[in-house]
């Protein structure tokens, strides 16, 4: 076979123009580097995996942990938020059912009151998340590495070349998501 590469190569470089011979002779030795390197005897096949991020996320023991830690840091907070939104809505009830007989400066007075304690909910709304969502992303942060750890340590130990964390479908015989989980401790 390579023999009659190396004719038709040869015979390729005698219908070009000088101009033109280095870089068909560049090619031809291109071509016999590749010829001369051996195939593998067989190919070796490459070993996938797949881990679920959203399960480790949700169902290992560690992330468990750490929501209902977030869970009883929050809930003094959260407690308090709907006082504010129970009061609200009972003072607007109260101000729907009384502003028939207010004065005009009473009734603006009320309107005044329960906008303030609208603006001051919301903003006490906004915070709560935002403190909430910064306090979550810590304790899963950690979560994550550990996981990333657990993989990495999988991966070594059974051979794997890739393990993918994103993927529109996956056949459950690469997901490896159940080791990860026994690995995190659950």
């Amino acid at each position: 076979m390579k023999s009659q590469i190396a004719l038709k190569l040869s015979a390729l470089s005698r219908g070009v123009s000088r101009g033109n011979r280095a870089v068909v002779f560049a090619s031809m030795l291109a071509v016999g580097a590749v010829l001369a390197v051996p195939a593998p005897a067989q190919a070796q096949a490459t070993k996938i995996g797949f881990v679920s991020t959203e399960r480790i996320l949700r169902d290992s023991k560690p992330a468990k942990a750490a929501q209902s830690k977030i869970e009883a840091e929050f809930k003094k907070r959260d407690d308090e938020l709907q006082r504010m939104a129970n009061n609200l809505r009972s003072q607007a009830q109260k101000f729907d059912k009384d502003a028939p007989v207010m004065s005009e400066s009473e009734r603006i007075k009320r309107q005044r009151q329960l906008s303030d304690l609208d603006s001051d909910l919301q903003r006490k709304r906004r915070e709560f998340q935002e403190d909430f969502n910064r306090r979550r992303n810590e304790e899963f942060s950690s979560i994550v590495e550990k996981a990333d750890a657990a993989i990495k340590n999988i991966a070594e130990q059974q051979g794997y070349d890739l393990i993918l964390q994103d993927a529109v479908t996956v056949s459950p015989r690469v997901d490896i998501t159940e080791q990860v989980l026994k690995a995190l401790g659950g």
